[in-house]
């Protein structure tokens, strides 16, 4: 399995660990939640989909709405198929979130991650922000030696070039610094009401507890998208 697929996978389970949904409506939210999957194409989620199928982690069911059905027959079409995840599907998921090996570090897994802390454990999210932070600060230190190194033969734009993106960097560790602040802090990302601080300390690291830090933007390259069309090669029973 390549990495991009296994990515694709965990995001798949995790969102339909909210909801079941049909193929056009997982499209939507993978491109609307994470960026990072905004190019995909139906050619590349639907063999996720049967692959997820044939290990028993998600079943297909036809769709059951009254008006879905009405809207099918008067197009000439099927009705959709649902996808759920089971039993088995949600234990895989979960064990996926547990996982914090250097590949949850990197760019575009780290995206997906982040996507689902809010069914992360306060513990496992600590590890995975620490290894992230490590990686760019290594990244920052290999981007700032070759700059040395060159800077006197570079022209002024790939100068320029280059010093944007130890920019970016810089500041995703700045960002990567406040979460795991505001992590080892306990705190909420909303600001505390009278309610909040009575029961925080009842409530401090069980999942879904989001880092609380103001005024800062995820870096450059975090998902972002907006809903796109349906596409006529939508998902239907055969």
């Amino acid at each position: 399995m390549s990495r991009r697929s296994g990515i694709l996978e965990f995001a798949v389970l995790g969102l339909l660990r909210e909801a079941p949904m049909h193929g056009y409506e997982l499209r939507k939210r993978l491109n609307t939640s994470l960026g990072i999957f905004r190019a995909f194409s139906y050619g590349t989620l639907y063999p996720c989909l049967k692959t997820l199928v044939a290990n028993g982690w998600l079943i297909e069911e036809p769709g059951s709405a009254p008006e879905d059905a009405l809207a099918a027959s008067l197009a000439g079409r099927r009705a959709k198929i649902v996808y759920r995840l089971t039993a088995e599907g949600k234990e895989h998921f979960e064990e996926l979130l547990s996982h914090t090996g250097p590949d949850t570090w990197e760019d575009e897994h780290f995206a997906a991650r982040f996507a689902f802390f809010g069914q992360t454990e306060r513990e496992v999210r600590m590890r995975v922000l620490e290894g992230r932070r490590s990686r760019l600060e290594e990244r920052l230190e290999k981007m700032r030696a070759s700059l040395t190194r060159t800077r006197e033969r570079l022209d002024d734009y790939t100068l320029e070039l280059q010093r944007h993106g130890m920019e970016s960097v810089e500041r995703e560790v700045r960002w990567l610094n406040e979460l795991i602040e505001s992590e080892r802090a306990g705190r909420d990302q909303r600001s505390p009401s009278a309610e909040d601080n009575a029961r925080q300390d009842t409530t401090s690291g069980e999942a879904g507890d989001l880092p609380r830090h103001r005024g800062a933007a995820p870096p450059e390259g975090s998902p972002s998208g907006a809903p796109d069309q349906p596409d006529p090669s939508d998902d239907t029973t055969k």
